[in-house]
């Protein structure tokens, strides 16, 4: 996304700026408190919904939603904020707002009586910007309430059914309309991350295609015209979805997928039709999907690891790790499981259930493998954050996991993100500053397949090498790195906008499709 001409041509358009004060607020994370508000009179917003998770958006007013500096827990390297955490409510419909916020790093937590507490973070916030996180919170189980407790009647109703599949032939796909605002995803790394598992269990499909590969030069219009002769062939309903698919038709292609599934439940039909709802983001359904198919193919790997996507993109983050772990589990040897989990566990803030295990026995099994390494060595960073275990003993680990994944692939960029954040823990930033720069450079010199994944270690490495400067006094030159930093933040966020308006456009389609399907006989 930044080749190294354009980022010198950008560092020498920032230190003419140096003297505005809009760049001068920008280093308001390393103000004193009573400073850092004052340049930040206009500030940052946070704004979203508490939703119930589980219940189809249901909105929970009244929930109490504190906004709390997060740098010491969820950003190792940053040093710890004073700034006072602030504190509000959702209102009737479930909508909270906090303004005038200095930018830094957030975590959001809300809670409830007879709900789950929720933490969700970090957040990243530049000067004056808006952004939008959803909070889900977890109803507790009737044997964890208490019977004064608010929502002890509500839990006790008996929850609706499943919906059944392959009961009739016209089935319809159902709960597309929170597709867009569920899982929590205000978080930008989280969203991204999410996206990125999505479009990585598309890839996993690649077997099932290649057994059609042949009828793909087939043109749409012999398809349907055969379709019209065999309209229960499974076979080329299926067909027909891949070439819609290609032709940028995704609605007819996930109906066209969605029958040939119903006609013909095998595997592939099945996870063809659940990786088509995931990538455009109708999780609901292609929750229901990949269960159904996880319960009928329970030995099928890939089956398991989309189901663990779903949740993960709904926010239910326990429930996806869970699938990993199981998944894992089934096929110890196969290393796609332990890849997505860690970069689930990657983008969290506290350790996943189970995760350390499985990626220690990845790292175990498959030492050659870089990625083995560096998620090893991220599990064992968050975990040590959450346990009494000696630091120095597995700071010194992570180090050594860390630098053998560069050794490996020394194209690794969030490997040495890792270490520079390793480093200016230990306040080392004579070793930090090069990892952070190695960093840079590794993504500048990085294909554009690479992604969000590279988008992500390249922002974070512009701004902590923004932070290392400034505490070694170099004010200069932290101004640059944060004024890319935040350049960079804007093109990101512009090209996960248009990717959502995409999105929306798809599940809104679809939802309006479904409204005006003709009932059931």
């Amino acid at each position: 996304m930044t080749s190294s001409h354009s980022q010198r041509r950008i560092c020498q358009t920032a230190v003419c700026v140096i003297a505005i004060c809009v760049v001068a607020t920008m280093m308001s994370t390393w103000l004193p408190p009573v400073q850092a508000q004052s340049s930040n009179a206009g500030g940052a917003s946070v704004q979203g919904f508490v939703y119930a998770k589980n219940s189809n958006g249901q909105p929970v007013a009244d929930a109490v939603v504190t906004l709390a500096s997060g740098t010491e827990a969820s950003m190792p390297g940053l040093e710890a904020s004073t700034k006072p955490a602030r504190v509000t409510h959702s209102n009737a419909d479930g909508a909270y707002h906090f303004v005038g916020v200095p930018d830094g790093t957030y975590t959001l937590q809300t809670e409830k009586p007879g709900y789950t507490e929720f933490a969700f973070g970090p957040i990243i916030l530049a000067p004056k910007e808006t952004k939008t996180v959803d909070l889900y919170l977890d109803p507790k189980k009737p044997s964890e309430l208490s019977s004064a407790d608010p929502q002890h009647e509500v839990t006790k109703k008996p929850a609706k059914q499943a919906p059944e599949f392959f009961d009739e032939p016209q089935f319809t796909v159902a709960g597309v309309t929170q597709a867009t605002n569920a899982g929590g995803h205000g978080s930008d790394t989280v969203l991204r991350t999410t996206e990125a598992l999505a479009k990585a269990t598309l890839s996993l499909n690649s077997e099932s295609k290649q057994d059609s590969a042949p009828a793909m030069g087939a043109t749409e219009r012999s398809l349907q015209d055969a379709i019209t002769q065999n309209p229960r062939d499974a076979a080329l309903h299926h067909q027909l979805a891949e070439v819609e698919e290609k032709l940028g038709n995704p609605l007819t292609a996930v109906r066209e997928y969605q029958r040939a599934a119903e006609l013909d439940p095998t595997e592939p039909n099945l996870f063809d039709w659940g990786t088509e709802l995931l990538t455009h983001r109708a999780l609901e359904p292609a929750t229901e999907v990949f269960a159904k198919g996880n319960h009928l193919f329970p030995a099928s790997v890939r089956t398991l690891v989309a189901l663990g996507v779903t949740w993960y993109a709904r926010g239910s983050y326990e429930q996806a790790a869970l699938c990993m772990a199981n998944a894992s589990d089934l096929a110890p040897t196969e290393p796609t499981p332990y890849l997505f989990l860690g970069k689930m566990q990657s983008a969290q803030i506290t350790p996943l259930e189970g995760s350390r295990e499985r990626l220690a026995r990845f790292a175990a099994l498959h030492p050659e493998n870089a990625l083995a390494n560096y998620y090893y060595a991220v599990s064992l960073w968050k975990q040590s954050g959450t346990e009494a275990e000696d630091g120095s003993r597995t700071s010194a680990q992570v180090e050594s996991l860390l630098q053998k994944a560069t050794y490996l692939d020394p194209k690794l960029e969030a490997a040495y993100l890792q270490l520079g954040m390793l480093y200016a823990q230990r306040g080392d930033f004579s070793r930090a500053i090069p990892a952070f720069q190695k960093a840079i450079d590794v993504s500048d010199g990085s294909s554009s397949e690479a992604g969000s994944e590279r988008d992500d270690s390249l922002q974070a490495a512009h701004y902590r090498l923004a932070q290392a400067y400034s505490r070694l006094g170099d004010k200069i030159k932290a101004q640059e790195q944060l004024y890319i930093y935040t350049e960079l933040t804007k093109k990101i966020k512009e090209d996960t906008e248009r990717e959502h308006r995409q999105i929306q456009e798809f599940v809104i389609s679809l939802r309006k499709q479904d409204s005006t399907s003709p009932p059931k006989n």
